[in-house]
């Protein structure tokens, strides 16, 4: 009850309607003047470079932002990190790697591009190896830029380029995805390569298999970059909620149960709960005809707005714990309004439901109860089900979410490196 109290003078303590707040965050030059930027133009076209420095043996890096936009075609600004090879792209060219990084939160100063040394190898709040406040760095990164290959990872539309993030939104980032790609090549980076292959982890893993399903878009002519190519999508302990949602959820009487699931599914610590409450604070900044209003109370509509405004993931999950402690579900209505109109955004911000225009590879741990396996289970199903080539790897041990990177790098790296190589990938769906 103190807790409660607590919160409830936080949310005394804001004035003005919560729908009308603005962030307002700190952030370096670099991203204040990006901010100021047009969104409209060729997709993947970059507006903005500075240099960063970095240790990775043989490489240089940067911070851009180039274009893109969202899931309803509207432009947007995405900042990213790019790492290359020392010098000219040799005639042959630079293979392109994406990387879609995790949740990180939803305030313009959430991109993992902004931390002070963000050009080196993967590193994990959670971890004990971790070093920073936030999960940043990209997987296998030396090796890559020993093979030879240029890397970007994205910080994906509203972490340092403007707008509200779209969190969870996987079409909007699988957009992001695919737009880097463009962005490294219209750079000259990849000296004409246009091969590509992205992977992802959590968010970034849902953002995968977002792209995958891209195949119209990334056939777009137009563009900063025509004609890249991807030959595979990895996609690590993916978020994916289309898969959740039965036929006929959004008839009036299966709507309410459903997302009475949803909210069940994703709220049973308030760790979790924070990730529900981002991706429904960021589904409706994505679809604008929804209103929080219609999923939480008043006073949680505000506390949910000015927390994923400011703070990122594990600030904002702190502040939910600290000011509510085991009563944050008194934030949520009793009855969520307009479900079937929250349904329908929550598929069509997923991954779409066309087969994947490249082998798709899922890794996942058994002790997982961040995003529940049963995601890419269903994923693998259904992708089979078309005809597509989709493999899942159960790893060895007992990995949880926050393993999951690490311990599928040494599987997943030869994986890529093959398809850069043009060997064809073993059939999952034959072999299942």
């Amino acid at each position: 009850m103190k807790r409660l109290l607590q919160g409830l003078a936080l949310l005394g303590a804001l004035s003005g309607p919560w729908a009308a707040q603005a962030a307002e965050v700190a952030l370096a030059p670099f991203y204040q003047a990006v901010a100021r930027l047009p969104a409209a133009g060729p997709l993947g076209q970059v507006v903005a470079r500075e240099p960063v420095a970095t240790a990775i043996p043989g490489a240089e890096a940067w911070r851009i932002a180039y274009r893109s936009s969202d899931a309803r075609e509207r432009p947007t600004l995405s900042t990213a990190l790019v790492i290359a090879p020392v010098g000219a792209a040799p005639a042959a060219g630079r293979p392109i790697v994406v990387w879609a990084h995790g949740t990180t939160g939803t305030a313009q100063n959430c991109g993992p591009s902004q931390v002070l040394d963000p050009a080196q190898e993967l590193n994990e709040y959670n971890l004990i190896g971790g070093t920073s406040w936030t999960d940043f760095g990209v997987p296998a990164a030396a090796r890559f830029i020993r093979n030879g290959y240029v890397l970007i990872a994205t910080d994906y539309q509203g972490l340092g380029g403007g707008g509200v993030h779209q969190y969870a939104v996987a079409a909007t980032q699988g957009r992001d995805i695919i737009n880097a790609a463009r962005a490294v090549g219209s750079l000259g980076l990849s000296g004409g390569a246009k091969q590509a292959v992205a992977y992802g982890w959590s968010q970034g893993g849902g953002a995968a298999l977002a792209a995958a399903s891209l195949t119209d878009y990334l056939a777009r002519p137009g563009t900063a970059f025509d004609g890249v190519g991807f030959v595979g999508f990895v996609a690590l302990a993916p978020h994916e909620v289309e898969v959740l949602i039965p036929p006929g959820a959004t008839e009036p009487a299966a709507a309410p149960k459903v997302m009475q699931g949803l909210v069940q599914a994703f709220s049973d610590s308030v760790f979790n709960f924070t990730h529900y409450a981002m991706t429904m604070w960021a589904t409706a900044a994505a679809f604008p005809e929804l209103k929080l209003g219609e999923l939480f109370t008043d006073d949680g509509a505000k506390a949910v707005d000015a927390v994923f405004t400011r703070k990122c993931m594990h600030a904002a999950a702190d502040t939910l714990s600290f000011n509510f402690g085991d009563s944050y579900r008194s934030l949520l209505k009793a009855q969520p309004e307009q479900p079937a109109a929250w349904i329908k955004a929550l598929v069509e911000g997923s991954v779409g439901p066309q087969p994947p225009l490249a082998p798709v590879i899922i890794y996942w741990g058994t002790k997982d109860v961040t995003n529940n396996p049963v995601m890419g289970q269903l994923y693998h199903q259904r992708r089979c089900a078309m005809g597509a080539n989709v493999t899942r790897v159960q790893l060895p041990g007992a990995q949880n979410h926050f393993t999951t990177p690490g311990a599928s790098l040494p599987l997943y790296v030869p994986w890529i490196e093959d398809r850069f190589a043009g060997k064809p990938a073993d059939n999952g769906c034959a072999r299942s």
